[in-house]
């Protein structure tokens, strides 16, 4: 305890960058407040930031320490004690990686009834819908965590948001030029290795957040699946594909193992938008949490393609919107034509959006803009968005609809705001 209170204290001088989602912990709430994502999206950061702005008295655990390796709940009451030996007297009680204690729940329960404020942070969405839904009977509330946002990266790296002035376009576009190179994973920002940092959080992942949490065997399987994903991504999951491509012989391994790599967050699932939920559970798509992921690994190639990178980001950016307004995202299509994606606050469509990295081939710019006018007619929502990587012009179709086309960067920078 003493030896993590040191590091945690060394931690605290650094200098780190305000992330929105510090705003949603609720310092006086008597629900656990549980922020989750993939490893290194920075998690423990945001939880010490909001801690210490709120000048609460607070202890901090990490659980993802070899230190404490074969810690069980048993062993919660004798860390509590030393806790409040090393700490003081506290208020508030900040458990790090906790899912990796056995039946930690129940002594996260024992807590809130005793009326201590208690932040957790896990790496598996598990933490949530499995244990905490069943556990905690409603008594938390979650934060989603992803990698920074293209706010986070300029503010982390001092580059303005505003105004939009000649200066500051470029500077934000030089900016976003290096985000969709590096991701937003925020450790990689002072990295020289990134593809050996990227390699080795993948193996964390999968090591740690997989094999040990759902006692999967054939890791190597595991591991060439997750290449082969990534390389691929974004595109739409076919099951019987996979099983014949890795030679898996249970299509229940194959959804398993998918299911394993979304709730690590490592990939993310993007349903299709039907009024009918049997519907929205066929013809899956997913993407790649970061696109740091596309590219910086072994054998990798699909980060050449600078239009499923943009369509990635924006994909993210949308979850991460959607994560605090509680909105839903899909994507709609039909035989001849896609809508990327739709945002939905309930059933209601408040949004259309389509991404496309150059749009000056007559060709392409038609086809992106019946794209955009398919998700229009299909949902009823005529607040339409063209994302690009320079285009900023409005338009008006032959239908009448008018559509905003908007470069990338331009729309991440813009504070974002209700639909």
């Amino acid at each position: 305890m003493t030896n993590q209170k040191a590091e945690l204290e060394n931690f605290k001088t650094k200098g780190f960058c305000h992330r929105p989602e510090e705003d949603m912990i609720d310092m006086e709430s008597g629900l656990a407040q549980v922020v989750i994502g993939v490893r290194r999206s920075g998690k423990s950061t945001l939880c010490i930031n909001a801690l210490e702005k709120s000048s609460v008295k607070y202890a901090y655990i990490n659980f993802d320490d070899e230190r404490l390796d074969g810690v069980t709940s048993i062993d919660l009451d004798d860390i509590l004690e030393m806790l409040y030996k090393v700490y003081g007297d506290f208020t508030h009680l900040a458990l790090d990686e906790i899912q990796n204690v056995e039946g930690w729940h129940l002594f996260v329960n024992r807590m809130l009834r005793q009326g201590l404020h208690v932040i957790i942070t896990g790496s598996n969405s598990r933490l949530l819908s499995g244990e905490l839904a069943s556990h905690l009977t409603g008594r938390h509330h979650q934060i989603e965590l992803f990698p920074f946002s293209f706010r986070d990266f300029c503010n982390y790296n001092n580059v303005a948001l505003a105004p939009f002035t000649t200066k500051n376009r470029g500077l934000l576009a030089a900016a976003f030029d290096k985000y969709l190179e590096q991701g937003g994973l925020p450790e990689l920002m002072k990295e020289k290795e990134k593809k050996e940092y990227v390699i080795d959080l993948t193996k964390s992942i999968i090591q740690q957040d997989i094999k040990k949490r759902f006692n999967v065997k054939y890791t190597d399987t595991l591991m060439h699946l997750v290449n082969h994903l990534l390389n691929e991504a974004p595109a739409t999951i076919v099951k019987e594909k996979l099983q014949r491509l890795f030679k898996i012989k249970s299509a229940h391994t194959i959804g398993n193992y998918l299911s394993y790599l979304e709730q690590t967050y490592l990939i993310s699932i993007l349903r299709k938008y039907s009024q009918k939920s049997r519907v929205r559970v066929q013809s899956e798509k997913y993407y790649a949490i970061d696109v740091a992921f596309m590219s910086n690994r072994k054998d990798a190639f699909s980060g050449v393609n600078l239009g499923y990178r943009l369509e990635t980001i924006v994909y993210i950016e949308l979850k991460r919107r959607a994560a605090r307004e509680r909105q839903d995202v899909y994507y709609h299509a039909t035989q001849d034509t896609e809508c990327d994606f739709v945002v939905c606050q309930g059933n209601e469509a408040v949004a259309v959006y389509q991404v496309s990295y150059d749009i000056s081939n007559p060709k392409t710019y038609k086809r992106e803009i019946n794209g955009c006018v398919s998700g229009i007619k299909a949902t009823g929502c005529d607040n339409a968005y063209l994302l690009t990587y320079n285009d900023d012009r409005d338009v008006t179709t032959s239908d009448g609809y008018k559509i905003k086309i908007r470069p990338v960067w331009m729309w991440l920078a813009e504070e974002p705001r209700d639909y």
